[in-house]
């Protein structure tokens, strides 16, 4: 089994490291909402990604079907990145407490499922996670053939992987956490503007992508 950590590891490491919207997403969600926020946008970005392994190994043809509809995928998932940019970097406001700190959030259940959700459709959306685990699928199924005990391999080699991109996406979480207190209302303005722009960026360098025949990172 050292064989199924170690290849594991390295998936999880390369998603975790690859440069893209998420990144930027889950510390702008903690600099703004904090821990409680981002907790939960990490756990819609994780969720989709088991929903896409799982589709991925069990429904092998729905996922080809998928990915071969890529540049639609990637469209909705420029779309969806340009709108939170522009909101980001126009219309988000820095609630401030009497003592013009930072205010503390109380998040209601719809507010907590609707941050959820985006980080679910943020990652869902974004065509280079299809085919990184796309990728990733073939390599595993390659490394299978001839094993006694292939479904523990398997079971191995995505639990590492995704406890690893969790665990360095909570750790994202817990540093912005960190730094937060720290703030001022105006330096939280500024990131925020930068976060917008940098959620644009993304979205126009998806579309182009996309419809070039290439990925951006997760």
């Amino acid at each position: 089994m050292i064989e199924a950590i170690v290849t594991g590891l390295t998936l999880g490491l390369l998603l975790a490291i690859s440069i893209g919207p998420i990144i930027f997403a889950i510390i702008k969600q903690s600099l703004n909402n904090g821990h409680k926020g981002g907790f939960f946008f990490v756990a819609g970005v994780s969720s989709s990604d088991v929903i896409i392994v799982l589709v991925c190994n069990l429904l092998t043809s729905l996922f080809a079907q998928a990915v071969s509809h890529q540049t639609a995928i990637g469209i909705l998932g420029s779309a969806f990145l340009l709108i939170i940019g522009i909101y980001t970097l126009f219309f988000k406001k820095v609630m401030m407490d009497d003592n013009g700190g930072l205010q503390d959030k109380v998040f209601s259940k719809r507010q907590l499922v609707g941050i959820f959700l985006s980080g679910f459709f943020m990652n869902m959306l974004n065509p280079s996670v299809f085919i990184f685990w796309l990728a990733a699928t073939a390599k595993i199924q390659s490394q299978i053939i001839g094993l006694s005990h292939p479904t523990r391999y398997l079971i191995t080699v995505y639990a590492v992987c995704l406890v690893f991109v969790l665990s360095t996406d909570i750790a994202k979480v817990l540093l912005a956490g960190k730094i937060r207190p720290k703030l001022t209302p105006h330096n939280l303005h500024i990131i925020n503007k930068i976060s917008g722009i940098v959620l644009v960026v993304f979205a126009v360098s998806l579309a182009w992508a996309t419809l070039n025949y290439k990925v951006v990172g997760h």
